[in-house]
C-alpha cells in the first residue's frame, strides 16, 4: 500500500513538473563586458572583455536560446554578438526605459529562453522586476562576470540561479 502511494505521488509530480516547466520562460540576463576607451560615449569592448564575451558564448552554447535582446550601445551588443551569430538569432535592440518591457518579453517569448544583455544599472533593475523584490543594487564599476538565470511563469514571481563566468 505504502509503495503504491509513493508511485503515485512521484506520478503526480512528474505530471505537475512536467505542467510547469511548459509554462515557464527563462531569462538570462548579463552585464557587458568589459568596456574599452575607444569612445568616452559608446565604446567597444576591450580585448578583456572580448574574452569574457567569448567565454560566455561558450557557455550558453549548449542552451536553447529563443531570442537575444541588448540595449543599443556596441558594448552590450558587442557582449552577445556571438552568441546570436551561433544560434542564427539576431540581436534586437530593447529600451530599457521601457516599463513594460519584461510583459512584452515574456508574452512574445512565452516557455523559450530569452537572453538579454545590459549595463550596471539595468540589468539589476530587471532582475528585479523578475524576482518581485529588491534583492539587488547597481553593480560594481568592475563587475562583469554575473548571469543571472530568473525562470518565471509571470513577471514578479521568478527563481534565480547566480552564476558567476
Amino acid at each position: 500500500m505504502m509503495k503504491r502511494i509513493l508511485i503515485s505521488a512521484l506520478l503526480l509530480c512528474a505530471i505537475a513538473f512536467s505542467v510547469t516547466a511548459q509554462d515557464l520562460t527563462t531569462f538570462i540576463l548579463v552585464r557587458h563586458a568589459e568596456k574599452g576607451k575607444d569612445d568616452p560615449r559608446n565604446p567597444s569592448l576591450s580585448a578583456l572583455g572580448k574574452e569574457r564575451a567569448a567565454h560566455l558564448n561558450d557557455m550558453l552554447s549548449p542552451m536553447e536560446i529563443s531570442a537575444i535582446y541588448s540595449t543599443p550601445f556596441k558594448r552590450t551588443q558587442e557582449t552577445v554578438a556571438a552568441i546570436g551569430q551561433s544560434k542564427s538569432l539576431d540581436v534586437m535592440d530593447y529600451d530599457y526605459q521601457n516599463a513594460n518591457l519584461l510583459n512584452e518579453l515574456l508574452e512574445k517569448h512565452a516557455g523559450g529562453t530569452i537572453l538579454i544583455s545590459g549595463h550596471s544599472n539595468t540589468t539589476p533593475v530587471l532582475v528585479n522586476q523578475l524576482l518581485g523584490e529588491e534583492k539587488f543594487g547597481w553593480l560594481k564599476e568592475d563587475e562583469y562576470d554575473k548571469i543571472f538565470i530568473v525562470t518565471v511563469s509571470k513577471i514578479g514571481n521568478g527563481k534565480l540561479s547566480l552564476l558567476s563566468y
